[in-house]
């Protein structure tokens, strides 16, 4: 392992953290300012922003031909973002959100999962498809602009809301700008020396392109979403960290596959790995998201560590499968059980503190209102 290496990989670090604290108390002071809830800004400027590394791993993969990379970092970044960075964050602290987050953003997230891999099934992304996928974000960030700002929470509720993102020195809108800017630069960059550290690591203790493909690549281009996350959870603004992570999974699926079928003159292969397991996948851990998050609007930490352990199955699996591991078909029974089991402990989870609320004269969390 090379000096260089480890330098490069200890500054991206702390380049991350700066960057995600950075954006985060940018992000939070500017939503307040401009009368936006923090929950769009996380799943807007914040989670498109974060994204921006896979974006340009996907840009370049398409240009170079190497499309099977630009599927594989997005299925892999979006696993790791709803799994991993949800995990780590709930350990961190309880992420409670609103309402309109379980009941708007997480089923769009899984009909957009569902929606890529029904366009996947013929075998490839098209560069028309691809561009829909495009025109379907755009629309995404109008509507969800156009739809907070329409409706909104209690004035009781938006007042608490306000005071705990505003607490603290009032700054200049202009000085919460440069810091989004800032913060967004320090995670790129950051997420960048970080990435390259590790690849050179990987390859001087002779791991395949594809393992380093299926670890490193995916996990450090979602670095920052994981960063930004866990300052948020540090900071208690659980619609940041949880919103981030949601916008960015969107901004993966139809953004970076998006642009990625644009710019590749053959569209975006979809090979029978993707389509067999990842793609499926990204629709039942959303799914199962918006299962955990019907419990009490929140994500506790026994089930934080219930999605660590999930990613770390899914992990073990990826790399079994690259490697044609003979043992894959012992790894597809664990993975099934490790997902219906955490599955079946959310439902038992939900049912009981439902009777329990009930039984003390309280409302359980409804999915109709605000």
């Amino acid at each position: 392992m090379s000096l260089g290496s480890a330098v490069a990989i200890a500054a991206g670090l702390v380049l991350l953290v700066a960057g995600a604290e950075a954006l985060v108390r940018g992000a939070s002071r500017l939503a307040t300012a401009l009368g936006i809830s923090p929950l769009i800004i996380g799943l807007t400027v914040v989670a498109f922003g974060t994204s921006t590394p896979e974006l340009a791993v996907g840009a370049q993969a398409a240009l170079d031909g190497q499309t099977e990379l630009a599927m594989g970092n997005v299925t892999g970044s979006n696993q790791f973002n709803m799994l991993g960075v949800l995990g780590v964050s709930a350990l961190i602290s309880v992420l409670l959100v609103r309402q309109k987050l379980v009941r708007r953003e997480l089923p769009l997230l899984v009909g957009v999962s569902a929606l890529v891999f029904v366009v996947a099934l013929g075998g490839e992304i098209a560069r028309w498809e691809g561009a829909l996928l495009i025109i379907g974000l755009v629309a995404y960030t109008v509507w969800a602009i156009l739809v907070e700002r329409r409706g909104g929470e209690s004035e009781e509720v938006e007042a608490e809301y306000e005071a705990e993102v505003s607490s603290g020195r009032s700054w200049h809108w202009s000085v919460n700008v440069v810091l989004v800017a800032a913060g967004l630069a320090l995670l790129v960059l950051g997420s960048r020396w970080l990435v390259n550290g590790a690849v050179d690591i990987a390859t001087d203790l002779g791991m395949s392109e594809l393992l380093v493909g299926v670890t490193i690549v995916a996990i450090g281009t979602s670095l920052p979403e994981l960063a930004t996350s866990l300052v948020a959870a540090y900071r208690r603004e659980g619609d940041i960290a949880v919103g981030n992570v949601v916008g960015s999974n969107l901004f993966n699926l139809l953004g970076v596959l998006g642009l990625s079928a644009l710019l590749s003159p053959i569209g975006v292969p979809v090979s029978s790995q993707a389509l067999n397991f990842q793609l499926p996948g990204l629709i039942v851990v959303s799914l199962l998201a918006l299962g955990i998050f019907r419990t009490r609007m929140a994500i506790h930490r026994w089930e934080g560590v219930a999605l660590l352990a999930l990613y770390a199955v899914y992990l073990g699996y990826s790399i079994v499968e690259a490697t044609g591991s003979a043992s894959l078909g012992v790894v597809q029974v664990i993975a099934a059980v490790s997902v219906i089991g955490v599955g079946a402990a959310v439902m038992v989870t939900t049912r009981l503190d439902r009777q329990r609320l009930a039984a003390a004269g309280e409302t359980p969390p409804s999915l109709g209102g605000d």
